[in-house]
């Protein structure tokens, strides 16, 4: 499928396999330490031999890095440490050669204190953008207007003297939250995605989508019963766990706005994932977020990046739950990315495990993310606290240690003290000595590594388009192993997975079924119409009466 080809798609994003890019992480091509632009596009050659669709790019905007990017100061540059906007156009001709969409990630819901807006804002209440945060007077008692709390711990509030009131920040104090209320901020960030869009991106990925909209009447949050708690959003050591955040984000205004994204990338054939960070209603905001056609393409919410490993029987109540939920949208799935632990490590994963739930992953509705490294098996790295980078570890270490173990460099080559990222003395976090033996170097020279499973599996979802973009009828677990059945205009596939180290039996759909997906392991029906599979084995049928 060559890139003219794909442009021509207007539903590329449906059922696609998106690979999840932390560029600091991911190649450096100029030995300073720290993953760049150029490095992508070195090392897109290897991303098109995945099979994947589009992929999705972590900030590389212009930023003081307080929170590695998610914290911007300038939207329509890039910040020197990965290049420059010429080798960002470098990165979009390289992908579109091979055929990938490229999609960056926009934080639109704050920015940095250091951004221009921001710093005329906090100047005083009479300048052009003196609304364009989120200001308010104290309480008569000096202390903040309200009771909602940042993600990154603490009051949500922070006390600008020149202005003598408080400022929102649902993240870091350095990351003042935008006001949506004010149309010029909106058409604002419009404005920038339209920089991006017409330098060629094709869609985006939407950061703390949720979060864009506050309640204007700034009432407080009311509290969360302990036994509704969810440390799924932040750790259970951080108090924002203990409210049920229904002002401080998910307001129903909110659509609105994302209607006029979407009338902005829709000429460009564009589309949008958004993160849905909400620990009670995830499913419910990725249903309203995704319907109807005139909003994002895709959510993701973050069931499936759980704490637990996912059973059988979890997965079934999930899927009927979007079902239920969110029928009318469209699901992104993702097991890892740059926030959560590896979920190698996070769920305990052995090889063969690690291979059953991503081939369960290309079975199920919706759209995927794959994050770099996982495909290569890399669990989370273990780092001193000397070595700690990120804010969020520093805050709350040693109950929670924070994002950088799952952001470690991207291990190329066994040999390599660096792994291949970097010929540098020193990268910007230490290269995981455990990783090295699962570098790709490694892994393409052995035919039963994780590597070629997940090029496989890619390559079999695209070629079943009931896989792709087809509906299912109801997921279900039976035992250990979840099974359904997925169905397009042209195939009717059974789809079956066991989720267990131990062998299980189930009973095949009524039907002529034949065997597919070899490749991937899949087992054979016996003649009376039963399944055995063994530890962490899948079951693909085509039915021939379509």
């Amino acid at each position: 499928m060559d890139g003219q080809q794909f442009v021509k798609n207007p539903d590329w994003w449906k059922g696609a396999v998106i690979y999840q890019i932390y560029p600091r992480s991911f190649q450096d091509s100029n030995n300073d330490g720290i993953g760049d632009l150029l490095g992508i596009v070195r090392r897109m050659p290897y991303i098109a031999a995945l099979g994947v669709d589009a992929i999705w790019i972590s900030p590389f905007f212009t930023s003081p890095m307080k929170d590695f990017g998610y914290d911007v100061s300038d939207y329509c540059d890039v910040d020197p440490m990965f290049g420059n906007l010429s080798d960002f156009d470098s990165v979009v001709e390289t992908a579109h050669m091979y055929g990938i969409k490229v999609m960056i990630d926009l934080v639109l819901s704050h920015t940095s204190d250091q951004h221009p807006w921001f710093q005329e804002s906090a100047r005083d209440r009479t300048n052009d953008k003196c609304d364009w945060y989120v200001w308010s007077d104290p309480k008569p008692d000096g202390t903040p207007p309200n009771n909602w709390l940042s993600i990154f711990g603490g009051s949500a509030w922070q006390w600008e003297p020149r202005r003598e009131q408080y400022y929102l920040h649902n993240f870091l104090v350095s990351q003042p939250d935008l006001n949506f209320w004010n149309p010029d901020v909106q058409e604002a960030l419009l404005d920038v995605a339209r920089f991006w869009l017409n330098r060629g991106v094709d869609g985006f990925r939407l950061d703390t989508i949720n979060f864009y909209m506050h309640d204007k009447e700034l009432r407080d949050n009311p509290p969360l019963p302990k036994e509704m708690r969810n440390a799924s959003i932040a750790p259970s050591v951080n108090p924002y766990n203990h409210q049920e955040h229904i002002y401080s984000k998910n307001q129903p205004e909110n659509l609105e706005f994302l209607k006029k994204l979407r009338a902005v990338m829709e000429p460009f054939g564009a589309a949008a994932v958004g993160e849905v960070g909400d620990a009670q209603r995830g499913l419910e905001i990725m249903g309203e977020y995704t319907s109807g056609g005139d909003k994002v393409q895709m959510c993701y919410a973050f069931e499936l990046l759980s704490g637990s490993r996912p059973t059988a029987s979890f997965v079934a109540e999930v899927m009927n739950k979007v079902d239920e939920v969110a029928g009318g949208g469209w699901p992104c799935w993702a097991f890892s990315n740059h926030d959560v632990v590896r979920h190698a490590t996070r769920w305990d994963l052995s090889p063969g495990a690690l291979r059953a739930f991503f081939t369960l992953m290309v079975a199920l509705r919706g759209s995927i993310c794959v994050y770099q490294g996982e495909e290569l098996g890399l669990t989370e790295a273990e780092l001193a606290y000397e070595d700690l980078q990120d804010p969020y570890g520093i805050e709350f270490w040693p109950e929670f240690k924070g994002r950088d173990g799952c952001r470690t460099p991207m291990v190329w080559e066994r040999s390599n003290h660096h792994g291949g990222f970097s010929g540098a003395a020193q990268t910007w976090l230490p290269v995981a000595h455990e990783h090295l033996a699962k570098a790709v170097e490694t892994e393409e020279l052995e035919p039963g590594a994780l590597l070629h499973h997940y090029r496989r599996a890619i390559a079999f979802r695209r070629t079943h388009t009931a896989l792709r973009k087809g509906e299912h009828d109801r997921v279900r677990a039976t035992g250990d192993v979840v099974h359904f059945i997925r169905r397009s205009e042209d195939e009717t596939l059974f789809c079956a997975v066991n989720l267990s180290d131990t062998p299980s039996d189930l009973p095949v759909p009524p039907g002529d079924w034949e065997t597919i997906g070899g490749e991937l392991g899949s087992s054979a029906p016996s003649p009376d119409g039963q399944l055995h599979l063994g530890p962490w084995q899948c079951c693909f049928a085509v039915n021939r009466e379509h």
